[in-house]
């Protein structure tokens, strides 16, 4: 089937609307986490994805990961042996910013010009879409298929990820033979993915009066010294790895930088704390244990030098990189339906960060990431998608389903 005999069947222009109508209620429940509104959170677009799919008659459970945030589980089973292939795509977004910098309601869902606007249309609301609705479609058409297919739809992906964490922890992946991660790819076939470790850091010293610097202990300067060597470490690393083709450089990152840590700042008062975080961004040739060792060496010299280098190192997260192998079932039925779909040669590429595919590569699920949107935009001002995009990208997810399930693949 080419893209034009697709384009033109009634299955195709009958998903490209569910897939547009979808699409936008969804994007108009917020699902924005905010720690101090108790209603800042995904307990509303989870409810009403669960009566979606369980008005399509697909099994569906709801399990709370942590207050007012639960993961959506739906199962669709052919009743007949075969593989699991599993579509994750998360219901969170992060925060719209500044309302008043948006041309458009970041919740509105509005389409202008063949684009529709508002957070969560590139990431991944979109695409969470796209994945239900080419699940509807094969139950509409009534499609056979051997096997089962798991969607999973979890809370907090642009958090600590507890959503995918609780779904592996729950036993849900155990049987999974392959998953397609639904994110903004440009449907790219992506098999690779940089991993990510964050570091907060905590450097003391001692309060004093500016002007009698000789009575304090400035951690500034411990903190300042610190980075510079991190700054060398990374470059070093980028020297011995090189640019992966795929994934661009491993980069080391101070992103928060904070003196005091509590209290007012004043320009005539060395704090007596400092504290720094580091996004760290890996490349699958990194062993992370072995990185993390390194920053401690660095510690370890400093203090060396200085006996009032006091710090604290502390790992918030540590997510490996991935790689699938392009033979994969998985990979290679998302590329033939790639081609397929949109008959142009499929692009094989990477995903710059980490997504809920990681832990379920660390669990042994083979993994592939495609979807629709520009993988420039998310967590842009004026976040857009592509209506044909999301068209295309459901017909990509259903195709693949089928070829996958039925190991329809070369």
């Amino acid at each position: 089937m080419t893209v034009t005999s697709l384009k033109t069947t009634e299955s195709y222009i009958r998903d490209r609307k569910a897939v547009i109508e979808l699409t936008q209620k969804l994007v108009r429940i917020e699902s924005v986490y905010r720690e101090d509104d108790p209603n800042g959170n995904e307990q509303e677009v989870a409810n009403f994805v669960a009566q979606y799919l369980r008005d399509l008659g697909i099994e569906t459970h709801i399990e709370e990961v942590v207050p007012g945030r639960p993961n959506v589980i739906g199962i669709i089973d052919s009743g007949r042996p075969g593989k699991t292939l599993l579509f994750e795509g998360h219901t969170d977004v992060v925060t719209e910013g500044n309302r008043e910098a948006w041309t458009y309601d970041p919740f509105g869902a509005e389409i202008m010009d063949g684009r529709m606007y508002g957070r969560g249309t590139n990431d991944t609301k979109g695409n969470l879409a796209c994945m239900i609705t080419a699940c509807q479609s094969l139950l509409l058409d009534q499609e056979e298929f051997t096997g089962k297919i798991i969607l999973c739809i979890p809370c907090d992906e642009e958090g600590l990820m507890l959503g995918i964490k609780h779904f592996i922890k729950n036993g849900w992946a155990d049987d999974v033979d392959g998953a397609i991660i639904c994110e903004p790819e440009e449907n790219n076939v992506c098999i690779a993915q940089r991993g990510a470790i964050r570091l907060k850091v905590d450097i003391f010293g001692k309060m004093a009066h500016g002007a009698i610097s000789w009575s304090g202990i400035n951690p500034n300067w411990r903190m300042a010294r610190f980075i510079v060597e991190l700054e060398k470490l990374e470059k070093e690393e980028q020297a011995r790895l090189g640019r992966d083709p795929m994934l661009n450089w491993p980069s080391i990152t101070p992103t928060i930088l904070r003196a005091p840590v509590k209290g007012d700042a004043q320009i005539n008062v060395i704090p007596d704390h400092c504290m720094t975080t580091l996004d760290i961004r890996t490349v699958p040739a990194q062993d992370h244990d072995e990185l993390l060792g390194k920053i401690e060496a660095i510690i370890k010299r400093l203090q060396a030098d200085d006996p009032d280098f006091k710090v604290e190192l502390t790992v918030l997260d540590n997510r490996p990189a991935t790689a699938t192998a392009k033979e994969d079932p998985v990979v290679q039925a998302i590329y033939e339906a790639v081609a397929e779909v949109t008959e142009k040669e499929p692009k094989y590429n990477g995903v710059p960060g980490a997504t809920d595919g990681t832990f379920l590569h660390v669990h042994g699920v083979p993994i592939v990431t495609v979807g629709a949107g520009d993988r420039d935009m998310p967590h842009q001002i004026d976040e857009y998608v592509d209506i044909e995009e999301l068209a295309e990208t459901t017909a990509i997810y259903r195709l693949a389903a089928l070829k996958f399930l039925a190991g329809d693949v070369q």
